[in-house]
């Protein structure tokens, strides 16, 4: 798998397709493979004439694990997203983003937006800007002795969710108590590319998706009819929903 540096930190990625590039965000606990090929994200754009490129964030997948919290900070990831077309030689690139890389995504757009064509923030809606989204007992999650001492529901699906993508789970504890940041009102309504906001009906982590389109001019929203956090990513609905977009966007 190839990688790169990005400052002192190793960032994993892959490569596939020919045409218009996206860059590809994942979500905490997540990985590239989890999030963007396993759901046949990255076999659906290269199907449809794109170039998919997705990244395993700092503290996941193949990419270097830190466990310093300030580390995490949302532009320092973001910063990443960056460094990757640095390396790859792309001016701008269309983006999308699902949860935790949904808020990278915005943070990109906000403090790069020259090298963003457009973003498509999936998995995170008002929460942008009113509260963060992910609770902080996630980390305690993280660093209990086992699945069964974790009572919390959210944690606990979470801590189910990084053993089964085989995480670093002390990095992870560390990503989330670092990664928390939100954006102001004024930040959002600065972005000026196009923007898609997609959030499953019943996600009750991410909230909503048209009060975030509103505060972004020219934004649109996308309801995923009957799904949740964790299973919203992979729907044929979202998938369909960024072909037009970016096809609109086109």
């Amino acid at each position: 798998m190839p990688s790169f540096k990005s400052g002192d930190v190793d960032i994993a990625y892959l490569d596939q397709g020919e045409g218009d590039p996206i860059v590809l965000v994942h979500g905490f606990a997540s990985t590239k493979e989890v999030n963007w090929v396993n759901p046949a994200w990255v076999s659906t754009l290269t199907r449809a004439g794109r170039r998919a490129i997705a990244l395993d964030n700092r503290g996941h997948g193949q990419s270097t694990k830190l466990y310093d919290p300030a580390l995490y900070h949302s532009s320092l990831m973001a910063n990443d997203v960056r460094a990757l077309l640095d390396h790859l030689g792309i001016a701008r690139a269309d983006v999308m983003g699902y949860s935790m890389g949904a808020r990278i995504t915005a943070f990109l757009a906000v403090e790069h937006p020259a090298r963003v064509r457009s973003a498509v923030l999936g998995g995170l809606g008002v929460r942008l800007v009113e509260g963060v989204g992910l609770p902080s007992s996630i980390a305690e999650a993280m660093e209990a002795p086992s699945l069964a001492d974790i009572s919390d529901p959210t944690g606990r699906a979470f801590r189910s969710f990084a053993e089964q993508t085989k995480s670093d789970l002390k990095a992870l504890a560390a990503c989330i108590r670092g990664s928390r940041q939100t954006l102001t009102r004024a930040q959002v309504a600065s972005i000026s590319v196009p923007v898609l906001v997609a959030v499953g009906t019943k996600d009750d982590v991410a909230g909503s998706p048209h009060d975030l389109a509103k505060l972004i001019p020219g934004a649109q929203a996308l309801d995923i009819p009957g799904r949740d956090h964790m299973l919203a990513v992979g729907d044929k609905v979202y998938k369909q929903g960024v072909l037009d977009f970016l096809g609109r966007r086109a």
